[in-house]
């Protein structure tokens, strides 16, 4: 392959393919170094689909035309970035596009120029930028850059000094950020970087691609080591560690730029690892917080307007993920699927139902329900996945059913975006969705659905059987990471036990109650036939008059669901 003076458009529209196949390899490697901010496993995944979403819209543009294709880079990297280090990597990529855009002699030291802008726009997008991440690796990747090219040096030469001090700042940043010191890892969005740079070496001089190596389970933070990053504590009295923040909320921002830094001012008040880029207007927001509904009113108090909200449980996905890394040591496997489901034949009315569990996804066939949108806890669908899953159902009214409370907001913005009329009903669990199911009517329209469907799930109370994943306190005494707890839908921790029959037993004692007529339990992929036949016997012994339905759903975390009617 011969050697490049100059990066044309051709070569830069290679170098995004090439960086978006590479770090596709490499994504389950970086998943496994994900530590910082929080150990989620999901660096490599969230990168992956950001540059997904480059790639397909640079492929709309004309092949030769540098600023469209720029543009187009821009463009996509901010409507597509996923997580953390999507929305810090589309900062660089946008940073690097808009110094290149309008210039056709691409060599050394213009490639510089657009590092370092890159490198100053991903600072800027984070509210409180840390050391020993991504933006080290780029800031120091790009200082290299620049000195390169001060020194006269070749497009190549100004690459390949770039990608070699990042992989020197790349094996120092545990050094600079005590978590990966302590998980035996370097930064993940760091790696996930330098392949942009190992990406341009191999356009513009042919360089070989660094290949993943195969992972036997042991790679990454696994066992004690995953257990000190993923339950941290800040130094600072009063202060919580943004590992403590549970939630991750992610939306589009309609917003003047002047206000743009009070809105990261009001977000800093209530949240951590936030991240803002964009401009003209639009902003993808992220960050992690304990107040889902003050990430929201933020932007409303400011006249803003959020669109697309995404929600997701940070401290289920570090359990998830503990679990899966778990799993692969011992030989086990705990992948969930994601699938969408459509239509049936014509209809006034479809439900759309968001479930996770195999079990489920055929109960709520049965029951009439037309699309399904499949995944599990810890996979919360974005707007646009619920906005194509109604778009695909046979019907002019729809009712999305979205069974936990984080995809309630996200459900909520698909009427504004359909050209269907789209009604939510607000169940929080599969207990009320099936409650809610029961009496569904195909041929009313979606408002009157919505009445009948949200009085019957609001007549269920439901419960959980789940497994505590850190030590806390409760109202109902002290809990131990790996107690099984009972969780009752609305009023919290109802009971504890060292087995999840105990806590089952517990659970059931305080919500089946003396007008109680049925009770539904719905098993998980956790569950075992003895403590199932061990429930179905509590209740006949102790609500004997009380009906009892066992389903199989097969969703993961939850080993059993109830609900009582």
């Amino acid at each position: 392959m011969p050697t490049l003076e100059r990066l044309n458009t051709e070569a830069l529209r290679d170098t995004v393919r090439t960086f978006r196949d590479t770090v596709r390899v490499h994504s389950d490697a970086l998943n496994r170094l994900n530590v910082y901010p929080v150990p989620d496993g999901d660096t490599g995944t969230n990168m992956a689909r950001t540059l997904d979403a480059v790639v397909a819209e640079m492929e709309t543009v004309a092949a030769d035309d540098l600023d469209a294709t720029c543009d187009a880079i821009s463009h996509g990297s901010l409507m597509g970035a996923r997580g953390n280090s999507g929305v810090i990597l589309s900062q660089i990529l946008r940073g690097f596009t808009a110094t290149l855009k309008g210039r056709g002699d691409i060599q050394g030291a213009l490639y510089a120029d657009a590092l370092q802008e890159a490198a100053a726009g991903a600072y800027q997008a984070v509210l409180k930028p840390v050391e020993g991440t991504i933006l080290t690796v780029c800031r120091e990747s790009a200082e290299a850059a620049r000195d390169a090219a001060d020194e006269g040096g070749s497009l190549v030469e100004v690459v390949r000094a770039a990608r070699d001090a990042g992989h020197l700042s790349l094996a120092n940043t545990p050094e600079l950020l005590p978590v990966l010191k302590d998980a035996g890892v370097v930064d993940a969005g760091g790696a996930g970087f330098l392949l942009m740079l190992d990406s341009a070496m191999y356009v513009v001089a042919g360089d070989p691609l660094p290949e993943a190596e195969p992972d036997d389970g042991t790679q990454g933070a696994v066992g004690a080591a995953f257990d000190a990053v993923a339950n941290r504590t800040s130094d600072v009295v009063g202060a919580l560690d943004v590992s403590e923040q549970r939630y991750e909320v992610m939306y589009f921002l309609e917003l003047a730029d002047e206000r743009i830094g009070d809105f990261k001012n009001g977000w800093g008040a209530i949240g951590d690892s936030i991240v803002v880029v964009g401009g003209d207007g639009l902003w993808n927001c992220h960050v992690h917080t304990n107040d889902i509904g003050a990430a929201i009113e933020v932007a409303l108090g400011l006249e803003g307007r959020p669109k697309q909200i995404r929600v997701s449980d940070l401290f289920e996905e570090v359990d998830e993920e503990h679990a899966k890394r778990e799993a692969e040591l011992t030989g086990g496997s705990n992948a969930l699927e994601t699938r969408a489901g459509a239509g049936l034949p014509p209809v006034t009315t479809a439900v759309v139902a968001v479930c996770s569990g195999d079990g489920l996804v055929e109960l709520f066939a049965q029951l009439g329900v037309q699309g399904v949108v499949t995944g599990g806890q810890t996979m919360n669908p974005s707007t646009a996945e619920l906005l194509d899953t109604v778009a695909h159902v046979n019907a002019d009214h729809v009712v999305i059913l979205p069974n936990n409370k984080n995809i309630i907001p996200v459900a909520e913005q698909v009427n504004a975006l359909s050209d269907k009329t789209v009604v939510v009903v607000p169940t929080r669990s599969m207990p009320e969705a099936l409650a809610a199911l029961v009496v569904y009517d195909p041929e009313a329209q979606a408002d009157e659905n919505a009445v009948e469907m949200s009085a019957a799930s609001a007549s269920v109370v439901t419960g959980e059987i789940t497994q505590a994943i850190r030590d806390t306190s409760t109202d109902v005494g002290n809990i131990t990471k790996g107690d099984w707890i009972g969780i009752v839908r609305g009023d919290g921790i109802a009971s504890i036990g060292s087995t999840a029959t105990t806590a089952a037993f517990g659970l059931l004692e305080a919500i089946v109650g003396d007008s109680a007529e049925l009770v539904s339990v719905i098993t998980g992929e956790e569950a075992d036939p003895d403590t199932t036949a061990a429930i179905e016997g509590w209740l006949q012994d102790n609500r004997g008059a009380v009906a009892t339905e066992v389903q199989h759903g097969d969703q993961p975390l939850y080993p059993y669901l109830f609900g009582v009617e």
